[in-house]
């Protein structure tokens, strides 16, 4: 979940299902995700930190790939993975002064909630 939950370690229950839907930042959602146009070896013309603006910014298998907006690229798969239609690829961040070589608040508040379930789980043994 998105909020206060995100990280929480559920001991019953299961998660909510993948609703396939990215969070929306600064106003933009599903746009923020690059996609595989089609299968085949994905080549990157920008690194993860890159400043781009709409256009170009790599291919699959000779296939466009374009920066949809303006922002920051804040993730992308390795150059030179094969890659079938439709992949998530990578993302574009439409602020600008975000950092990309820090730990994200999602990616510390899951870790946080893993590291609270080992610690529990020792010191039940």
């Amino acid at each position: 979940p998105r909020g206060s939950r995100r990280g929480r370690v559920l001991w019953t229950g299961s998660a909510d299902p993948d609703s396939g839907v990215p969070g929306e930042i600064g106003g933009r959602g599903r746009e923020r995700v690059l996609r595989a146009p089609g299968p085949g070896v994905v080549r990157w013309t920008v690194q993860i930190g890159d400043r781009v603006t709409p256009g170009p910014i790599g291919q699959v298998a000779g296939r466009l790939i374009e920066a949809p907006f303006a922002g920051v690229v804040r993730g992308l798969i390795a150059d030179g993975t094969t890659v079938p239609a439709g992949m998530k690829i990578g993302d574009v961040d439409v602020r600008t002064d975000v950092v990309v070589d820090e730990i994200s608040d999602k990616a510390l508040a899951i870790g946080g909630g893993v590291l609270e379930a080992v610690l529990t789980w020792m010191n039940r043994r």
